[in-house]
């Protein structure tokens, strides 16, 4: 079962509260993200721990949700495990990192990391902003806020993305991103109502996670 967090509200507490409809999944992991690197644009399979972390997933997300997922392999291969038909958005794609792309995590400098957390206009050479991936994503929000207030929406994608859009729900900057940790194959959780988004559940995981790796979980 998931792992829970939070406590529970009461159905009908609110007038049109409904059960929570967004659930934010980051794909299962690779042998990339297992070797501790980052990855952004790569596109490497999932490896076999991967893809028992997609089947778990599959068997945990609502039956009957529709499905968005990322173009990129690992992400596409998860959804694939969900069993329904599926929506490719280019919008949820992993941050470009660039020359950084497949180094790593132990191997960035410092200063990198200094100036990534302080200022979202920051790229690495080739790479993408932080303000950038946090606005096609926040725009992807928006869209998917209307089916989501009728129908489950279940979105697969990396650990950028999955921040960005928590960033978004909770009326948060860019900066904010820094400060969550995601895990592979763990799925997010937001409701909407009358008054906004509301995040509901974080790292929610079905399996074990992976073996330890570098720190910060900043590949894809």
């Amino acid at each position: 079962m998931f792992r829970r967090y939070g406590h529970r509200v009461r159905a009908g507490r609110h007038p049109g509260y409904r059960r929570p409809v967004l659930y934010l999944v980051r794909h299962g992991q690779t042998a990339t993200n297992a070797a501790g690197r980052l990855l952004g644009r790569g596109d490497p399979p999932l490896s076999p721990f991967g893809r028992s972390q997609a089947e778990a997933l599959a068997r945990l997300l609502p039956a009957g949700a529709s499905v968005v997922t990322s173009p990129l392999t690992r992400a596409r291969e998860t959804a694939a495990a969900l069993g329904r038909p599926v929506t490719i958005d280019e919008r949820w794609i992993e941050l470009d990192y660039g020359e950084l792309d497949g180094v790593p995590v132990a191997d960035v400098p410092d200063e990198t990391w200094r100036r990534w957390r302080v200022d979202p206009e920051f790229a690495p050479p080739g790479g993408e902003t932080l303000a950038t991936l946090g606005t096609r994503v926040r725009e992807a929000c928006e869209e998917l806020r209307e089916s989501a207030l009728t129908t489950d929406v279940v979105v697969v994608t990396h650990v950028s993305p999955v921040k960005a859009a928590l960033a978004w729900a909770l009326g948060a900057g860019d900066e904010v991103t820094w400060r969550m940790f995601v895990e592979l194959g763990s799925v997010a959780t937001v409701a909407f109502d009358p008054w906004g988004a509301q995040l509901r559940a974080f790292n929610q995981v079905p399996l074990p996670a992976p073996s330890p790796r570098a720190s910060p979980s900043s590949a894809g």
